[in-house]
This record gives C-alpha cells, structure tokens and sequence, in this order.
C-alpha cells in the first residue's frame, strides 16, 4: 500500500523550505536538494528481533531546522511485501538542523526469506519538487539478502571446486576445471578449514572464514600456500619449483553463510629462494559444499 504521508505536504512546511538554508553549509551552492544517498543499495538481514538497516539520504545544504520528509513504498515496483518482508521503523524521515544526512530505518523478516533469493522494493521521498534533483531523481532500489549464522561445519565434508586456473593451467593432471575433493576444520586455526588436494593431488591449503560482520562475509588465504610445483604444471622450473597462492588484493574474497560456498580470488605466483620470480596473475575459483549423495552422483556419471 501507498503511504504517502500529506502531513508534510501542508501550507507550513512547504513556506519552511522555500526560505532556505544556510548558504555557508552550502556543498552546491546553487541549489538545496535531498536525496537518497544511493540509486540502488543491497543490506544483509541477521536473524535478530531488533535489527534494522539503514537506507542513507542526503541533503546538498545544512539548514538552521529540522527537515522532515515523507517515505513512500512503490509497490508496482517492488517484490518485497511490506508488512510480510520487511517494515518502515517510520513513515517519515528527519534532517536535523545543520546535519546534511538521515536515514530510513527497514527491519527485514528473516524467517520470510528464501536463503538463495533477493527480495527488493522501491522506496520514494515525498518532498516539494523543488527539492528534487533530476539528475539522481526521489527513489532507490532496496535489496536484502537473508544472513544466515556461520557454521564452521558446514564447510567441510565434500566440496566442488571450479577453477579457472585450471583452464589456462591443467597440468598433467587435470582434464576439467572442476574437482572433487573434501574438507575438513583445522585442527588449530580458528574459523579455517582445510582443502584436500584443492588444485591438485597432494598439496593442500587453508582457508579462512571472517564472520565478524555479517553483512561483509570475506574468506582469505595466508601468503605462500603451495598448490602445486612447476614441472608438472609448466613443464619447465623457474623458481623453486613450487607455485604458490594467497588471496587477491585486488578483488574480494566471499562466502555464502546460506548458499555454502565460497567466491575466492587467488593470486598465483613463483618465488625463488624468498625472492619474487613472478606473478602467474589473478584467477577466479568456486567453491561448492555438496551433500554426500550429490558427491556420489558426481563420482557415477562425471567420473570425478
């Protein structure tokens, strides 16, 4: 349902901003505008009675009073129900005197999400026109993701790893880029499970979980882990004979606490003696945690 709030929309208010704010708080300073701070933003939703996300708007001016704005909710233009998956904490939005910022308070129903599903909604500012600036328009794009707790466990066991270094970089061994290896906790290191014959056979790696903040679920992997050695995979040694991996710096690494799996990013690369020989680059992996049926299936018919 609509709710468009006309309160704001009185003789009162309209005469409060067309006087104007602040010119020496002025970011642009020919114009006042309000906005949301993004066109489209995507927010994990915990498990937690109490939570609730904030969507940013912004103001281009301070002014010397409060500012209270309308939200409207654009059903024909949302997935999310409101009221089944999701709820406004308020149907009005306040920037207090001299602040250029506020937000929109949402709580999301954990219990109502799929765990691999997106549900998005519209959400629309009710405010003079003359506030509004064509170029970023009055509306943005919600999502929400369901945050599943982290479990340790749920990462071991069998696990399907895709990799694209293994397209460019089969080995002797390889004829897909895919493998079907197993898991298990690390017997010291917390949150870090290791990946059996991850590349290929007889060289193992850890890998870490960091759920510390639901909303950014990252994996990494320590410097100078060994995958494989040189010969068997170039043909020919330049380092020491061992490639050697450690998370990207130049993308991030993620887990899915719903999905269980893993995007990982891993920069390759040789060394000789400590020293850096050179960089292999930067390749893409997937990792899937799979049941044991599956696991059994993939073994009958893909031979893996």
């Amino acid at each position: 349902m609509k709710r468009i709030i006309t309160a704001i929309m009185a003789a009162g208010f309209l005469a409060a901003f067309a006087s104007g704010c602040d010119r020496e708080h002025t970011i642009y300073s020919d114009a006042e505008y309000v906005m949301f701070a993004d066109t489209m933003s995507v927010h994990m939703v915990p498990d937690e009675d109490d939570y609730y996300f904030p969507v940013k708007v912004a103001a281009t001016t301070a002014c010397s009073y409060d500012r209270t704005l309308g939200v409207e909710i654009i059903d024909k233009e949302s997935k999310a129900i409101e009221g089944v998956h999701y709820s406004l904490k308020s149907s009005t939005i306040t920037i207090p005197a001299g602040k250029l910022a506020t937000e929109v308070l949402v709580h999301g129903y954990y219990d109502k999400l799929e765990r691999a599903d997106t549900m998005d909604f519209r959400l629309r500012l009710v405010m003079p026109e003359q506030l509004e600036w064509g170029f970023y328009g009055n509306s943005t794009h919600v999502k929400m993701v369901k945050s599943c707790p982290f479990v340790l466990e749920e990462y071991t066991g069998w696990c399907l790893a895709t990799s694209l270094f293994l397209r460019s970089y089969p080995g002797v061994e390889n004829t897909s880029i895919q493998r079907l290896i197993r898991t298990e906790k690390h017997p010291t290191e917390e949150n870090t499970v290791i990946l059996k014959n991850w590349l290929f056979t007889g060289y193992d790696v850890n890998l870490r979980f960091d759920p510390s903040d639901p909303a950014n679920p990252t994996v990494s992997m320590d410097e100078d882990q060994v995958i494989s050695n040189e010969l068997s995979v170039f043909g020919i040694i330049r380092g020491d004979d061992k490639i050697l991996v450690t998370t990207s710096p130049a993308y991030v690494s993620s887990y899915s606490s719903c999905g269980h799996f893993v995007t990982l990013w891993g920069n390759f690369y040789v060394k000789n003696l400590g020293s850096m020989v050179g960089s292999i680059g930067n390749f893409y992996n997937v990792m899937e945690w799979i049941s044991d049926e599956e696991a059994d299936r993939l073994q009958r018919e893909e031979g893996m």
